[in-house]
């Protein structure tokens, strides 16, 4: 599924990020994101329960594990139907996990080397964080001239505004977090998800 889930996040170009410690709201945040067209979306691993809430909704969606440090998780997230799963952190544990269980690794990074690093362990896709602290879209077009080759997801305070601009600079596809859903109700959440996906879309 490596491959090919480049190919479907080129293609959905956003990729939501619920980040809840609370199930029934992570749960509810989840649904409502798919109700406004999402296909694939990230779940951190808050606390123990978000197993349940990765269970539920990756009936629904393609769920990542987010937050994965220790093999104990990533196994019980492939348990409880994680499709992929992600790293704060680029390790070559996690790289082993993904090759000896076929589920594919997105790993983070903040450095050109790491993300060099990430590349060269045939990490599939690599998250940039926290790209607005690192600069932002300036950052992103540093790290690209150079290596014109990396699959590059940056993540961090986006706002949902900037994420055409981010596509443009050359990213694969854009992590968006609180700014997607703090503050709105989940119809809201469902509206502005179907608003930046038809733009991203056009």
């Amino acid at each position: 599924m490596a491959m090919n889930l480049i190919e479907l996040l080129k293609e959905e170009k956003l990729y939501p990020i619920v980040r809840c410690a609370d199930p029934q709201k992570a749960k509810d945040t989840a649904k409502a994101l798919i109700d406004g067209g999402v296909k694939v979306l990230e779940i951190t691993l808050e606390n123990s329960k978000i197993y349940d809430v990765i269970n539920e909704i990756s009936k629904e969606a393609i769920v990542c594990a987010g937050g994965v440090i220790t093999a104990q998780q990533a196994t019980k997230a492939f348990e409880n139907g994680a499709q992929i799963f992600s790293s704060p952190i680029f390790q070559m544990n996690m790289v082993k996990i993904s090759k000896n269980s076929q589920v594919p690794f997105i790993a983070g990074a903040s450095t050109a080397n790491e993300a060099y690093q990430a590349w060269k362990a045939r990490v599939p896709l690599i998250k940039i964080y926290p790209i607005t602290a690192l600069g932002g879209l300036l950052y992103l077009e540093d790290l690209l001239r150079p290596m014109p080759f990396l699959n590059i997801m940056p993540m961090g305070n986006i706002r949902l505004e900037e994420v055409p601009a981010y596509i443009h600079a050359g990213a694969v596809a854009v992590g968006v977090g609180r700014n997607l859903y703090d503050g709105f109700n989940f119809s809201e959440i469902t509206n502005r998800t179907k608003t930046i996906m038809r733009e991203l879309k056009d």
